[in-house]
């Protein structure tokens, strides 16, 4: 049996206050004065002291990045071509996403293409990545999607929505400030915290589970509980462990049937990861019982609105669509059923289940 020789984030530094040591990290990294960095900064941070002690010199490259949509392929592309342009190919030292999971997954892909040529499209899916990345970093300000510590940066093709899942994908080092988090609205911080949840249930029910992914598992599930449903005075510590830990789980597993219909909904439909997951998981009562129902029980205590009869407005084509997406993620439903899933995920199954959300 050959097992998985995974890579991990090299270096973490976590506490409240830890983005003050981001730009010893970032001038770690530089060994001329004519050096620069790019900054690839969330929106919602413009007018915060994450952006008033961004550390960033004259000479450096500060992206606000358009979060409207699930990144795609095309604007990985487009600010590739930006960097490159700004100064006459000279590769930057580092790239830094500050932000939710889709700014790290910008930076990582970015970070990424900066040194492998084609498009980002070409690199969709599993170890296709030939070169390593240029020196990449991750600040989250958001947490619950693990892309601080996952080896793929998800995004939106022009056939499908899938990772650049590779050894080089993964941030040569993490920040992690649970001061960042904050002040994250309400419904965000829910949907946002849900995926980490959702990592954790469909993790520790598939068919890849071992001690390493059960270990990460239940820990992130019970950071979670303590968030969710106990309001734990240090909820944002234990939320961003949480997400560090629910990201670490599916490292040497694999995320399930969600994940699979939420990405459906994603490419046609244009639904943000975490709340598409959340409509997804919400139906899936056969799949994970026991999660489901204590997912709903989250929903109530926090009296999240939580969107429902939406196919009541769909086509059978984008219906149709979703399935042919859902059905295509094989490592997914390997997950779910184990060899022999192909017989057992039919279009008739998804249909109905994408019938029901």
């Amino acid at each position: 049996m050959k097992f998985r020789n995974f890579k991990t984030v090299p270096r973490i530094i976590f506490g409240r206050g830890a983005y003050n040591q981001l730009v010893d990290v970032v001038d770690e990294q530089r060994t001329s004065d004519d050096d620069f960095a790019v900054f690839i900064v969330d929106p919602s941070q413009r007018g915060k002291d994450t952006e008033t002690r961004l550390p960033a010199r004259e000479q450096d490259l500060i992206l606000w990045a358009d979060v409207g949509e699930e990144p795609k392929t095309t604007y990985v592309d487009a600010l590739t071509d930006l960097v490159q342009r700004y100064r006459d190919g000279q590769l930057p030292v580092s790239v830094v996403g500050i932000g939710g999971g889709s700014v790290m997954d910008i930076a990582k892909a970015v970070s990424l293409m900066l040194t492998n040529p084609g498009g980002a499209a070409r690199y969709q899916g599993w170890d296709l990545i030939e070169n390593p990345a240029v020196h990449h970093v991750g600040v989250p300000t958001l947490s619950g999607t693990g892309a601080e510590a996952s080896r793929t940066a998800v995004l939106t093709g022009p056939e499908k929505k899938l990772g650049l899942n590779s050894d080089y994908t993964v941030f040569d080092q993490v920040v992690l400030d649970p001061e960042l988090i904050r002040d994250v609205p309400k419904n965000q911080w829910f949907y946002t915290g849900m995926d980490c949840y959702i990592h954790c249930v469909e993790s520790l029910e598939g068919t890849y589970l071992n001690e390493f992914s059960k270990s990460y598992g239940e820990k992130a599930m019970e950071l979670c509980r303590q968030v969710y449903l106990d309001d734990h005075p240090d909820k944002d510590d234990k939320l961003m462990m949480a997400s560090w830990m629910g990201g670490m789980s599916i490292a040497y597993s694999q995320v399930g049937a969600c994940h699979a219909l939420s990405y459906g909904l994603s490419y046609v439909f244009g639904y943000r990861h975490g709340i598409g997951n959340c409509i997804a998981f919400n139906v899936l009562d056969e799949f994970y019982p026991e999660g489901v129902a204590e997912f709903r029980e989250m929903v109530k205590k926090h009296d999240i609105d939580l969107p429902q009869n939406l196919s009541k407005n769909w086509s059978d084509e984008e219906i149709a669509r979703m399935v042919q997406i859902a059905k295509g993620l094989a490592p997914l439903w390997d997950n779910v059923y184990g060899s022999g899933w192909e017989e057992k995920v039919t279009d008739e199954l998804l249909t109905d289940l994408y019938r029901r959300m």
